[in-house]
């Protein structure tokens, strides 16, 4: 069976959105600082760039698709007509809409049956690769909470954010097990095995 990864670029202080998320500021407050590494030192990070976008199908909850507030059935999402996934991606929501279909195989799919059924249809989707958990922090705490990680990938950008949105506020205790670890002055990335 194919592992379930996540990655998340996280602040030293455990942030991955700063305070105050709008739609002028999705990230929050300072949060783009966080991902200065993927726009500053693209060829450095190509192999972390690549393994966060080598999956077969992805999950996100849906603030991460449409951001703080309410969306109407015309809002396609941040990344314009044609995403970075390439590959089927379920959104977790309390209101189920027709999938979204975008340009370079990205579809976008609506579920409102919970994280396992999102996790069932991404692994059918996904076959032999493997499944992303693509974001935000409250829909990565609930599959780590809920024991559905295997491998938790953190790229810990050297910024303190002081507020907004945490990865691990009330996750039960798990355990980690250091993989690999690599990086550069605007980031550190920390691979993980997450032990069931």
């Amino acid at each position: 069976m194919s592992s379930v990864t996540c990655d998340l670029t996280i602040s030293l202080d455990g942030y991955v959105a700063g305070p105050e998320q709008s739609l002028e500021q999705p990230m929050g407050v300072g949060g783009k600082r966080l991902h200065r590494w993927m726009f500053e030192e693209p060829d450095q990070h190509e192999s972390e760039r690549a393994g966060i976008l080598a999956a077969g199908a992805y999950i996100m909850g849906r603030n991460m698709f449409a951001g703080p507030g309410d969306r109407d059935a015309s809002w396609r999402g941040w990344w314009g007509e044609e995403p970075p996934y390439h590959a089927p991606v379920y959104v977790l929501t309390t209101e189920p809409r027709e999938p979204l279909v975008l340009s370079g195989g990205t579809t976008f799919h609506f579920v409102d049956e919970g994280i396992v059924a999102a996790l069932v249809r991404a692994r059918a989707a996904a076959g032999s690769k493997d499944v992303a958990i693509a974001g935000g922090a409250s829909t990565a705490r609930q599959y780590l909470a809920a024991g559905l990680i295997d491998e938790l990938r953190l790229h810990m950008a050297p910024v303190l954010l002081g507020g907004g949105e945490r990865l691990l506020d009330g996750v039960p205790d798990i355990t980690l097990e250091p993989m690999e670890v690599s990086g550069s002055g605007l980031v550190t990335h920390i691979r993980y095995r997450v032990v069931h």
